[in-house]
């Protein structure tokens, strides 16, 4: 389908041309990279550029569009909500959509997970669960519980805290002098027909248990990405070494921080991560799929005991955060229409279909010399090149531009090729998929990128 159409009234070329005058992109060095893709709509699991040509969106838009582009149901929610209220400050103000939210997000977490407080993205998410956690223990008159435990290749988001806890990611080695005290431990990451996965297991609860034993009355909190490590190259582990993890944490009093930014509303199959180990952790981020990608929006929510501790008769004891656009209603009001689809359309079902189409094509990456760890996780699927590189390396940036121009959006992250689709996408644009991921495999392989 062609369209020519462009709402700003101006070429493709003068939007690039202005775009490198004015703008600064996130994780791009401007040095190396091409010029940006001009996209001019979007519709279900597709994007579509100034000409009209079609681009399959095989990584949801870094994740965040769960039901589709341009859902009609969340576009008239958002519509509905403008017409009321488009904004109002948090602080000492409240509104239906916000309270909606907030109820409807405790009824689908597990257990007493009932308190919520919004910020706007993944990393501020995880930086408010962090403040909570080393606050709470501030609270209790416990100021040596400073100390977080993050796992190596774990990715947090990008403000200080965050930027912290995910120091091992290798990406922020500029700030280090201002991270806070953290302390890796080894992630078991598995993968299809892994028989060293126990082994990796055993050694990276060893370490949790050699760390509680040595420092347990100064950690406050670990923080996990629960099932899967997205930045570090969806990397996987198994439900039974997440529960034991939290087991080991909770068993010596130490705060649980489950990072579900990446992995919430359905993305390793169920609608949170956790279920997949039937654990409760103290503290859960969401953001990305709560608005299934229409607008900024997160939330921290955490357990009612852990809110009760901030409760007092002065400000000292209060929660001292908050951004402009805290728990904005048109947000609110989409992040209710997304969640409404799961139970009308079926989504969890939907992903376990995508789920089974991906398993079919585990022999067919098996059977290449040039692949290796596949992995299946919900309607993820990832695996390894073995000319891939490391992250932004000029294979895998080779490897992105050849799929961008052949109508996919594939963004690989170092050797790791994934797809993450949005939950709408169909059966035949899954097998058109399946097919250009492959070529350009072949492609890779022979050199003809």
């Amino acid at each position: 389908m062609n369209d020519h159409s462009n709402p700003l009234g101006t070429s493709p070329k003068d939007i690039v041309a202005r775009d490198k005058r004015y703008v600064w992109h996130p994780y791009t060095q401007h040095g190396t990279e091409v010029d940006p893709q001009v996209i001019a709509r979007a519709k279900g699991a597709s994007l579509f550029d100034t000409n009209g040509n079609e681009i399959l969106d095989l990584i949801s838009s870094w994740w965040t569009c769960t039901h589709g582009h341009a859902h009609p149901k969340i576009n008239a929610a958002i519509a509905r909500q403008a017409e009321t209220m488009e904004h109002v400050m948090f602080a000492g103000f409240t509104h239906a959509p916000a309270v909606d939210l907030a109820e409807t997000l405790a009824g689908l977490l597990p257990g007493d997970l009932n308190r919520v407080f919004y910020s706007d993205d993944g990393s501020t998410s995880v930086e408010v669960a962090i403040k909570i956690a080393y606050q709470s223990w501030v609270n209790r008159g416990e100021t040596r519980r400073r100390t977080l435990i993050a796992f190596d290749g774990g990715y947090h988001g990008d403000t200080l805290g965050a930027m912290s806890v995910g120091r091992s990611s290798q990406m922020f080695g500029a700030f280090k002098d201002l991270l806070c005290d953290v302390r890796i431990l080894p992630y078991p990451a598995t993968f299809e027909g892994d028989d060293a996965v126990e082994e990796r297991e055993a050694g990276a609860l060893s370490a949790m248990e050699a760390l509680l034993s040595d420092h347990k009355e100064t950690i406050a909190a670990l923080i996990v990405e629960p099932m899967m490590q997205g930045s570090a190259g969806i990397r996987i582990c198994r439900p039974s070494f997440l529960k034991r993890l939290v087991e080991m944490a909770h068993a010596a009093k130490v705060l649980v921080i489950f990072d579900e930014v990446a992995t919430g509303f359905g993305r390793t199959g169920k609608l949170f991560a956790m279920e997949h180990a039937g654990v409760t952790p103290d503290l859960v981020c969401l953001s990305k799929g709560l608005t299934g990608g229409y607008m900024p929006l997160a939330a921290t929510v955490v357990r009612d005991r852990l809110f009760d501790l901030f409760l007092g008769h002065n400000f000292d004891r209060a929660l001292p955060h908050g951004h402009s656009f805290t728990a904005n209603p048109l947000a609110c009001s989409v992040a209710l229409a997304a969640l409404g689809l799961y139970e009308e359309e079926q989504t969890l079902a939907r992903i376990a279909e995508i789920n089974a189409r991906h398993r079919t094509m585990l022999d067919v990456l098996a059977a290449r010399s040039d692949v290796t760890r596949q992995r299946v996780l919900g309607p993820v699927l990832a695996f390894e090149v073995a000319e891939g590189g490391a992250y932004q390396s000029e294979a895998s940036r080779k490897l992105r531009a050849w799929y961008l121009a052949n109508g996919f959006n594939i963004r690989p992250i170092g050797s790791t090729v994934y797809l993450m689709p949005p939950y709408c996408i169909t059966d035949e644009e899954l097998a058109r998929a399946y097919a250009g991921m492959v070529e350009g495999l072949d492609r890779l392989a022979s050199g003809s990128l």
